[in-house]
């Protein structure tokens, strides 16, 4: 049977329309299934209520200070003060869920808290009608992923996962180039991240692999250590978790593949309209109980999509980088924080910086020799922005939950395989389930403390 390549007029067409649809087949909504009856129009700013407000989450608030903030969530008030201070009418709460009950003139709401918290506050929220902007990653299980992936499509709401790298530029430079031929067609990528460490150096962005302490200091005054906890099982606080050294703890984070993984594997995923894995298999220094290793090598397999063939997807971090491409100039090095390179059957693309900033083809001669293709994808108004435009609206988002939950999910099954290192796991997507090491789906999801549900 004849096979039609991307570099043809037709695939080309077909690969953007594809593209195009990918982007807005979750995200398309009505104005009556907005946070207010009726919807908001473009002039008219929205109320947005936020479950965090130190930390990462100052500044979602600064990119959204164009709205109302009308209601601040956060369980330690210390971390939250700058933010109280910006926004001094806005109510303050402890509780996600009781500003969710309060707060009836809520018509969107912001996520930004450790990752363990994500999935709960983000389904109360959708739960209660309102669209959400979710920091990455979506959820901290794959259960979760697929969960609020599930609801969101079903509700119609407005979404949009907090990776900023879906609004660059080099992401539409990379699937433009792509649908034209650039490279042929990819069979294999490399993604890398130097987290935790800086430039592979010491020290840590956050501690990782290391053990449970086991001294109890006093909580502080200002933080409610019950509802930091939220669903995770119960511990004694330590300034070992707080604040952000939670993404070390595999209770409340996924180290370096949940952190940078979500914003330089979104490219790939989306420029090669990736699905679930197949199979995945990982590496790693040792393995603690309760940390993520220094640093872990996790290798995907993809099933072919169309006229695309399979790919091998190799992800690095804590300073491991892939093997020096033989097209890469002797004077060239690797970005050593974040990268990607593309692997086709004409060439290779390398696209430096986090989230698929700077594209390039290597080497350097047919970099300069390459014809850009005309700009056929829209280009982004900015993250933010994008998520603002579509609770108003009902405009595309590029990463909405129907984007970043299947992502999600293949990022955390490689959390999950670091925990069986050698050991090649086969992934039943449809059902959920490993179907050759029964023990690693325990690891799929936890049960939550009681009080709390999805």
């Amino acid at each position: 049977m004849k096979t039609t390549k991307l570099g043809s007029t037709q695939s080309r067409r077909h690969f953007l329309a594809s593209t195009a649809t990918t982007i807005t087949a979750f995200s398309v909504i009505s104005a009556h299934v907005l946070g207010r009856a009726g919807g908001k129009p473009p002039s008219e700013k929205l109320n947005i209520g936020a479950i965090g407000a130190g930390g990462r989450a100052a500044d979602d608030l600064a990119e959204l200070q164009t709205e109302n903030i009308v209601a601040l969530c956060d369980v330690d008030w210390a971390s939250a003060a700058g933010s109280f201070d910006k926004f001094p009418k806005a109510n303050r709460y402890k509780d996600f869920r009781k500003m969710l009950e309060t707060e009836k003139s809520l018509d969107a709401v912001l996520v930004a808290t450790p990752d363990h918290i994500h999935a709960v506050a983000t389904m109360a929220a959708l739960r209660h009608g309102k669209p959400v902007y979710c920091e990455k990653p979506l959820t901290r299980t794959v259960h979760e992923a697929r969960a609020v992936a599930t609801f969101a499509r079903e509700s119609k709401l407005a979404t949009q996962m907090g990776n900023q790298g879906m609004a660059f530029e080099g992401n539409r430079l990379i699937k433009e180039w792509l649908a034209d031929d650039a490279i042929g067609r990819v069979y294999e990528v490399h993604v890398w991240s130097d987290r935790p460490t800086h430039r592979g150096k010491l020290p840590l962005y956050w501690p990782q692999g290391i053990e449970r302490p086991t001294d109890t200091p006093p909580v502080p005054d200002t933080l409610d250590w019950d509802l930091w906890l939220g669903p995770a099982p119960f511990r004694p606080y330590h300034p070992a978790y707080v604040p952000f050294k939670w993404r070390g703890w595999w209770d409340f984070g996924s180290g370096g593949l949940g952190d940078m993984g979500i914003h330089n594997l979104a490219p790939v995923f989306d420029a090669l309209r990736l699905g679930a894995p197949t199979r995945v298999y990982a590496s790693s220094t040792p393995v603690f109980k309760e940390t993520v290793p220094h640093a872990c090598c996790v290798h995907y397999d993809f099933p072919a999509r169309g006229n695309q063939p399979a790919v091998k997807l190799h992800w690095y971090d804590g300073g491991i980088l892939p093997p020096r491409p033989e097209e890469l100039e002797d004077e060239r090095d690797l970005d050593p924080e974040d990268g990607i390179i593309f692997v086709g059957d004409k060439g290779r693309m390398l696209v430096e910086g986090w989230g698929g900033e700077r594209p390039r083809l290597i080497p350097e001669k047919r970099n300069k020799e390459y014809q850009r293709p005309p700009k056929t994808l829209p280009r982004s108004i900015g993250h933010h922005a994008e998520w603002i435009k579509a609770c108003k609206e009902g405009t595309p988002t590029a990463s909405n939950f129907g984007f970043a939950g299947p992502l999600t999910e293949a990022v955390l099954l490689g959390s999950v395989c670091v925990h069986f290192g050698g050991t090649m796991l086969y992934w039943d997507s449809a059902n959920m389930k490993i179907t050759n090491e029964d023990e690693a789906n325990a690891l799929l999801h936890y049960p939550y403390r009681a009080g709390w549900s999805l």
